[in-house]
């Protein structure tokens, strides 16, 4: 049965994985695609081991770049109707806002025409976040990656958070005016200048929300947050760091994890993937080329700080090369040995029931400790928060078993030692599904 290691290892603590911290103004990039699947494998180790676990996506649905989608699909819908607009590049260039604009078109008719400019924006762009954030939600749906709660930054402002979370540290004295604007003293905390939370207009800046928001997570009652981050956002880990001391919590409680950029490759070559987003290439993109069990289990074979290379051909061959097949062959082949067994009348044999003695050669004794390290396996992912350590197990113990299915006979005349292969196989296929279970990655019974 399952063996994640230590049950009791994380005692219940309370951990929120927040996948992914995005505007959600167009399809979901693959970037993306990499982090919430890091961060979903991260909540399934963590939740093996004992850690009472949360995911959660947070949705910045206001601001200038919501206002830029609304914007954007407004100037669409005007040239459908044939009016001469400048589509600048600050805007949202992808096909799919062309999709938005002709569903405006067919929903609305000719209601935002006339309608004020602004006035056409503050009513569009909350309809056309909700629509993306549908299309999203088809797509981490696809990959398998499922969500407790969407948080909406619009909340934080709407139920008062960012006026209590500026009271809180200017109570503390960490909160100063200058030059019109309001200004946090971030440089006291370890980052290297201070940071303005309250531009001269009136406005937040962006790191203003997300104090709120992690604010608002120590007080639901959170032992520990990690987030999961593009690697472009490797200079706000400080500012947010220091925020967090600022505001009287411990700033070791947030683990950050930078996820880095895929390179994609054919056959070795690189290649630029086709991008009907407009400006990146799109989880869907991918998850139609080689399906989400190879997208999963190749975006978790590296460090997620590490540059990847993605290669589509080698992903969808059915061959050693693939990792993904590698492993699930592993299982797809005992799953077929077992088959046969029942149709010789052979029940599996349980530990009591097999000699486990005669499992004495290089093979089978290589095999067994590489089982027997699992447990500690998983305890230094969760404890390292490194789920690739978990897809190089698996890969080795692939590595292990397919050689020895092809010198050895599983069920042969010497029926004591076949009861004992047996019960190694189910031991194999057992670990080799707790592990992709832990990737959410599937466990095909054939293949």
């Amino acid at each position: 049965g399952p063996n994640y290691g230590r049950m009791d290892m994380g005692q219940g603590q309370k951990v929120l994985v927040e996948f992914v911290s995005t505007n959600p103004t167009g399809p979901l990039h693959v970037g993306h695609g990499r982090g919430a699947a890091l961060g979903d494998a991260l909540a399934r180790i963590l939740s093996a081991t004992g850690y009472d676990v949360s995911r959660e996506y947070y949705v910045n649905d206001t601001g200038n770049q919501a206002r830029t989608l609304g914007r954007s699909v407004l100037y669409r819908y005007l040239e459908i109707y044939g009016r001469e607009v400048e589509f600048t590049n600050n805007l949202y260039q992808g096909d799919y806002i062309k999709d938005l604009a002709a569903e405006v078109k067919e929903r609305e008719q000719d209601r935002f025409l006339n309608m004020p400019e602004d006035e056409a924006v503050e009513v569009l762009y909350p309809w056309a976040i909700e629509r993306v954030l549908e299309g999203i939600k088809d797509d981490l749906a696809s990959f398998n990656i499922k969500f407790d709660r969407y948080f909406s930054e619009k909340s934080l402002d709407e139920e008062g958070k960012l006026t209590q979370t500026l009271d809180d540290l200017k109570a503390r004295g960490h909160i100063y005016e200058k030059d019109g604007a309001v200004w946090f003293r971030s440089s006291s905390f370890g980052d290297d200048k201070d940071r303005p939370v309250i531009k001269s207009n009136g406005d937040t800046t962006y790191v203003t929300p997300d104090l709120v928001y992690h604010r608002e997570k120590f007080l639901r009652g959170y032992d520990r947050l990690i987030n999961i981050l593009g690697a472009d956002h490797h200079g706000y880990v400080p500012r947010l760091k220091a925020g967090i001391e600022a505001m009287g919590f411990d700033r070791t409680r947030l683990k950050v994890l930078l996820v880095q950029m895929v390179n994609w490759l054919r056959g070795g070559t690189p290649v630029a993937m086709s991008t009907r987003a407009g400006e990146y290439v799109t989880v869907k993109e991918v998850l139609d080329e080689v399906g989400p069990d190879a997208a999963r289990f190749i975006f978790l074979s590296r460090r997620p700080e590490s540059r990847l290379d993605f290669d589509l051909d080698v992903a969808k061959s059915k061959t050693s090369e693939n990792p993904v097949f590698y492993v699930q062959y592993a299982h797809a082949r005992i799953t077929s040995v077992f088959r046969t067994a029942s149709q010789e009348g052979i029940d599996l044999p349980g530990p009591e029931e097999a000699d486990l003695a005669l499992l004495a050669n290089e093979e089978e004794m290589a095999l067994i400790k590489h089982l027997a390290t699992f447990p500690d396996l998983v305890e230094g992912a969760a404890a390292n928060l490194e789920p690739h350590r978990v897809t190089h197990y698996l890969t080795e113990l692939a590595g292990l078993f397919h050689p020895y299915y092809n010198h050895h006979r599983f069920i042969g005349q010497d029926a004591a030692l076949s009861e004992a292969r047996l019960y190694l196989a189910r031991c194999i296929q057992q670990t080799l599904a707790n592990g992709l279970e832990l990737l959410g990655v599937n466990a095909p019974e054939s293949m």
